[in-house]
């Protein structure tokens, strides 16, 4: 047998440290052979990478002139241990280095020596930003640096540079930290040579506002209406304002996802200033009653406290279009930076100018981002509250491609007749071409008819226009799932989560796709993401079933068997024909409470009922890996497939 046969080879989700020594290559041998071992040592001081490699949890693989250390517990890992190794070096000017920090898909090769390569996304990308920097930098991935925001003592050194071209045309959205005494303050000289997509930040605020250059936090505006219920309305406002200065060239503007991570918080703009190295915040709120609404409104000079414009609009509800224009507008008067006459179309143009249509649109979109899917009722209600908003306006592009995520997110799991969302879709294309959300619905559409290259024609065209957007990665996830891609599935899963904090069911995917892949650490850590997001949705929902579906999986891979078992119970007696919530709690009975026959009863039911994706979504789920080969399983899929191909004829 050839010996690349007898190699085993594993794909997990890894955190990868890469470590080059700066002007290797100009060095004599001799020299770069005492530098190795000079960073060597400097490596196995570090108290993290003795921690890591004690417990069996850490690769290293040498690369010539550095390495990369692959962690396998958690981000913080490598960004410790390249804080440490900074420390050190700081004393070893002759030897400078620079280091990335990525977490992604890493495939480990052992071979029949026992020798370990490594290959794979995670690897590739901490090299890409390892590439982008000078001697003493440590500089993180976007991935990374949102996984550290958690921890609040690493935030004050999170640093945005914004996005890079790379290598291969490659875009990355890259972060520098650095402390007191570890990393290197100064903005890295090889991101202007890169084309960044934005400026990379300066050191400070005061040092931005003397070149000029501007970057903004818009701050979630507050709820001001005293009904928790509205909440949707001032999120929508703080959205809106945050997409119309993003469209102004000048500007670089915090990403929707990091700013409404303070949220509900208490402000203290010149902290938020320097953490996120921002030169000015926007904070409001917001007060709907009736026909009426107060917005207020205030720029703030993060250097300094000082206020740089404040403003008050005490308007008809049916002014707020104009509003949101006239604080865009007094933002970029204030700050006296110029407005490019497509940026000042760009900022005007809006999917509707009714109000009506607008808040049905809204409230539609509130409902779809808290997991929806399987929940026939709240399905039919995203329907009617944007049929409503198009029956008001016929030309509202984003309320027809909601439609069809609605109709396409029905059929997939409850089957039926009409054209799942086809339609839809395709008035909102006609109005709107570069609606990515639309693209995103068609591509799901043609997946689940097994045109599969169409579909991926459509996911990438959807990316491409906006990478950001929350339905879109949610709808590229699932077809890497659906392709059984599970390292890419998590990338977009972890992206939909990271950009929609309503979000649990793409939490809960990310359960199924760690264990799929064997990582069992970091699926207790999805859980606990996933137990979190459904408490915080149950609160003021309690009869959330999909909730409690996602839910009990989450607290049986925690090891809370019978609170597992009672939300079941619960939701059952709630809505017994919820087949989101059954699927799970099959789920959870098969893979993680070892319960057979339970999970068996619980699909009968559902496999009855369910339409074509979420019986394809079966065939190729992890979670029944375990029941796959029953009889039973069996009979009741191709019982499944049977009618649905019977219908399918019918139709």
């Amino acid at each position: 047998m050839p010996e690349e046969s007898r190699a085993t080879q594993r794909l997990e989700i890894a955190h990868v440290l890469f470590i080059d020594i700066v002007g290797y290559s100009t060095r004599l041998t001799d020299e770069q052979q005492a530098l190795v071992d000079r960073l060597n040592q400097a490596v196995r001081s570090s108290d993290e990478f003795n921690k890591a490699a004690a417990t069996g949890r850490l690769k290293k693989i040498p690369t010539g002139d550095g390495m990369a250390l692959i962690f396998y517990n958690s981000p913080e890992q490598p960004v410790e241990c390249a804080v440490e190794i900074s420390r050190v070096l700081r004393h070893h000017r002759d030897l400078p280095v620079r280091m990335g920090v990525h977490s992604g898909p890493v495939s480990a090769v052992t071979d029949v020596n026992d020798r370990v390569n490594a290959a794979g996304v995670g690897i590739n990308l901490a090299q890409r930003l390892m590439d982008c920097g000078d001697a003493g930098h440590i500089l993180l991935s976007k991935r990374v640096a949102e996984d550290l925001q958690q921890n609040g003592r690493w935030r004050p050194h999170l640093h945005d540079l914004g996005e890079v071209e790379v290598k291969h045309g490659e875009r990355v959205h890259v972060f520098n930290f650095y402390t007191g005494d570890a990393g290197n303050a100064d903005p890295p000289r090889k991101l202007s040579e890169a084309k960044p997509h934005h400026q990379a930040a300066a050191r400070s605020p005061e040092k931005a506002a003397q070149r000029g250059r501007f970057s903004i936090c818009v701050l979630p505006f507050a709820n001001m209406s005293g009904d928790t219920e509205q909440e949707y309305f001032s999120d929508g406002i703080s959205e809106d304002i945050i997409t119309d200065l993003s469209q102004v060239s000048a500007l670089h503007v915090v990403s929707r996802n990091t700013a409404f991570t303070f949220k509900g918080k208490p402000v203290d703009v010149r902290h938020i200033a320097s953490q996120l190295n921002v030169t000015h915040v926007l904070e409001g709120s917001v007060r709907k009653a009736g026909g009426r609404v107060r917005i207020t409104a205030q720029l703030i000079d993060g250097s300094n406290d000082g206020h740089v414009w404040a403003e008050r609009y005490d308007r008809d509800l049916n002014d707020i279009f104009a509003i949101q224009d006239e604080i865009s507008r007094a933002i970029v008067a204030a700050l006296k930076v110029k407005l490019l006459p497509e940026e000042k179309k760009a900022i005007e143009r809006r999917g509707t100018d009714n109000v009506e249509a607008y808040n049905l649109y809204l409230l539609g979109r509130q409902i779809y981002t808290i997991g929806f899917e399987g929940d026939r009722r709240r399905g039919e209600a995203i329907i009617r509250f944007c049929q409503r908003a198009v029956e008001i306006d016929p030309n509202y592009a984003e309320a027809w491609a909601l439609i069809a995520m609605a109709e396409m997110a029905l059929r997939s799991h409850f089957g039926g007749s009409g054209d799942g969302g086809v339609s839809a879709a395709e008035r909102a294309l006609e109005l709107n071409v570069n609606l990515p959300e639309a693209h995103a619905v068609k591509a799901r559409i043609f997946s689940e008819e097994k045109r599969h290259d169409e579909a991926s024609r459509e996911i990438e065209t959807a990316l491409r226009l906006d990478s950001e957007s929350h339905p879109v990665n949610k709808v590229a996830a699932l077809l890497k799932f659906q392709q059984q891609r599970l390292e890419e599935a998590i990338h977009y899963f972890e992206k939909a989560v990271a950009l929609e904090e309503g979000d649990y069911s793409s939490a809960g995917m990310m359960i199924t796709c760690y264990i799929g892949l064997g990582n069992r650490e970091a699926a207790r850590r999805a859980a606990q993401t996933t137990l979190v997001r459904t408490e915080n949705v149950l609160g003021p929902d309690s009869n959330n079933c999909s909730a409690m579906g996602h839910a009990s999986v989450a607290l049986a891979v925690l090891g809370q068997r019978e609170r597992a078992k009672d939300w079941m119970s619960r939701a059952l007696l709630i809505d017994p024909e919820n087949i989101n919530s059954r699927y799970n709690f099959a789920c959870a009975l098969a893979n993680y409470l070892n319960d057979t026959e339970g999970a068996l009863e619980m699909l009968g039911p559902a496999f009855e009922k369910m339409g074509a994706g979420l019986v394809t979504h079966a065939k190729v789920d992890p979670d029944f890996d375990c029941i796959r080969d029953d009889p039973r399983f069996k009979a009741m899929l191709a019982a499944a497939e049977a009618r649905l191909g019977t219908q399918t004829n019918r139709d």
